[in-house]
């Protein structure tokens, strides 16, 4: 079996807090796993150690067979790894074209010195742009600011942006999060649509969430897993109604 990811013995330690202790998780190549845990239980953490932006205290992370545990950000982005944020993550001064193709340009490995001229005076960055856009069905015009948007929208173009940068692993954290029962609807049948194929790590606390998007859930309790399995079963075990359920709703 193919793994997209791999994690031995990851640990994160924030002065004398262990944040994530010891965990070993192997995620195969397209499947869609949720991690959940009550607030604090080390799921934010472990996404960014995944992507990079923490670095580790002790383990080991494989991605795509490459040994990354050192690896920048940028290093694992250019391997396929594609990461949304739990607070939106957009340019709100620039146009909803502009944010897409800064992107594709993160794709393509273009030079950053300038990258809004550099991506202008390409034809084809602007094209798979506007592909993006209309992906994502945002109905307002490209050269509109992103300020402008609602923040369903705003999520909606966070996952142009991401998508644009062609990943095969895409981490996401609580991409619901914050959004009207209409908004989240819309954001589910874009995923469902847009992640098809493609290796997913969610953290999200909304239960019918998870049961659309993933095959696989990952329960955490203090930086540690307490529970591996499909949605059933972890919904079903007794350990994560104590170390979840109860405090789903400070979420």
């Amino acid at each position: 079996m193919n793994y997209a990811i791999e994690l031995n013995g990851v640990v994160k330690r924030f002065g004398d807090f262990g944040a994530v202790n010891g965990v070993d998780l192997v995620i195969p190549v397209g499947q869609r796993c949720a991690l959940l845990g009550p607030n604090g239980a080390g799921k934010t953490t472990l996404l960014n150690l995944i992507s990079g932006r923490l670095s580790l205290s002790g383990g080991k992370i494989v991605i795509a067979g490459h040994d990354v545990s050192r690896s920048s950000a940028r290093q694992r982005a250019q391997l396929g790894v594609g990461r949304s944020f739990q607070k939106t993550n957009i340019f709100p001064q620039l146009s909803l074209l502009e944010n897409v193709r800064l992107g594709v340009q993160n794709r393509a490995g273009w030079s950053n010195w300038n990258p809004l001229k550099a991506a202008a005076s390409n034809r084809a960055c602007n094209e798979s742009a506007e592909r993006w856009l209309r992906r994502v069905n945002i109905r307002r015009p490209k050269d509109a600011q992103a300020s402008e948007l609602s923040y369903g929208e705003q999520r909606q173009l966070e996952l142009a942006i991401t998508l644009a940068t062609q990943p095969q692993i895409v981490l996401l954290d609580e991409p619901t999060a914050g959004m009207s029962h209409a908004e989240t609807a819309v954001i589910l049948d874009l995923m469902a649509e847009l992640l098809e194929g493609l290796t997913v790590v969610i953290v999200e606390h909304d239960l019918s969430v998870v049961d659309r998007i993933a095959h696989r859930v990952v329960v955490l309790e203090r930086g540690s897993i307490i529970c591996d399995g499909t949605p059933a079963e972890v919904k079903a075990d007794t350990r994560v109604q104590s170390a979840y359920l109860k405090g789903a709703h400070r979420a």
